[in-house]
């Protein structure tokens, strides 16, 4: 690990300055960052604690919905009897991920904010466009099983590796952020991570030294919530593939995709088939795919999962 500064912050816009300065970052739980700079992935020369900013309570907002402060810990968040009550896919989300120990320390924007677990990504000794830009990408003719099917570019087909955010997309959740300047944002989750492109190296649209302070849903959706999540193991693993849906009384409902692009993968227009099936609703979200001989089962894998969340909204048996 490289030698740092360290400072632990007082004032939201006062750490927002302090980390638009070139080579610094936040630090809140540490949970993905500091796996990062022991490896040298990550080489920060300074590192801004956020931890006593105060961003740790989930309130009720004027609409009906909630308001969940940006240091809320993932087990807090799964926890509150709100969220299992009225948003019970984040509950399930955030549970099948990760282990309990490190949802103590995992926070809500951390969680929103961790980085690929590509395997290229993690080897200092493998060419990889986001670790270093212009390097090359090794995934692509290499191993690629864990990879990216759609929403990838020639530059790079990592996958966001998170279970928390494939629920709040579907939940239509809403980041709110603070810059340098003072200036607040509220930022779609649909527009929070972004594509690759030529780009890789860039994970959001955060501007340089914007802060999360929050992340706000909207009102409860109803309806039956649910997760499913594939993996290799049964826990401590990321997704192969994994289903955030919210599926309504008449079978209408809304769907994201988790394990399988740059950001969590919902196309509303697919929606919109769901009383067709999840054959018809998958065709639709992952038209035009570009999926590896390594990963091209994450396709069928994505209806086979989709089918069982329609059968357990349904009542039945779950395939």
């Amino acid at each position: 690990m490289k030698a740092f500064t360290y400072e632990r912050a007082k004032d939201p816009v006062a750490a927002a300055r302090a980390a638009a300065r070139p080579g610094a970052r936040f630090i809140a739980g540490g949970t993905n960052l500091l796996d990062l700079m022991k490896i040298e992935v990550e080489t920060p020369s300074h590192l801004i604690d956020v931890q006593d900013l105060g961003f740790d309570k989930i309130e009720k907002t004027r609409d009906g919905g909630l308001r969940i402060g940006a240091l809320v810990t993932n087990t807090n968040l799964a926890a509150d009897e709100r969220v299992r009550r009225d948003y019970g896919v984040l509950t399930r989300a955030i549970v099948a991920g990760a282990s309990g120990q490190l949802r103590n320390k995992a926070s809500t924007a951390g969680n929103l904010l961790q980085r690929t677990r590509c395997p290229y990504f993690y080897d200092t000794n493998m060419a990889c466009n986001k670790r270093k830009p212009g390097s090359g990408c090794s995934a692509i003719g290499g191993v690629s099983r864990q990879l990216g099917v759609i929403g990838v570019s020639d530059k790079c087909i990592a996958t966001f590796p998170g279970d928390m955010a494939v629920a709040m997309r579907v939940l239509d959740a809403v980041i709110e952020t603070v810059d340098a300047n003072g200036q607040q944002r509220s930022i779609p989750i649909a527009d929070f991570h972004r594509l690759w492109g030529d780009r890789p190296e860039i994970d959001t649209n955060l501007r340089a030294g914007e802060l999360i302070t929050a992340v706000t849903l909207p009102r409860p959706l109803g309806g039956k919530h649910l997760y499913e999540k594939v993996r290799d193991r049964a826990s401590y693993a990321y997704a192969l593939v994994s289903v955030a849906a919210v599926i309504q009384p008449d079978g209408t409902g809304r769907v994201a995709f988790g394990g399988v692009a740059p950001k969590p993968w919902r196309v509303e227009a697919a929606e919109a088939l769901l009383p067709r099936g999840a054959a018809a609703v998958t065709a639709r979200a992952f038209q035009g795919a570009t999926p590896t001989e390594d990963n091209k089962f994450k396709l069928p894998l994505a209806t086979r999962a989709l089918a069982s969340v329609i059968a357990q909204a349904a009542g039945q048996k779950g395939a």
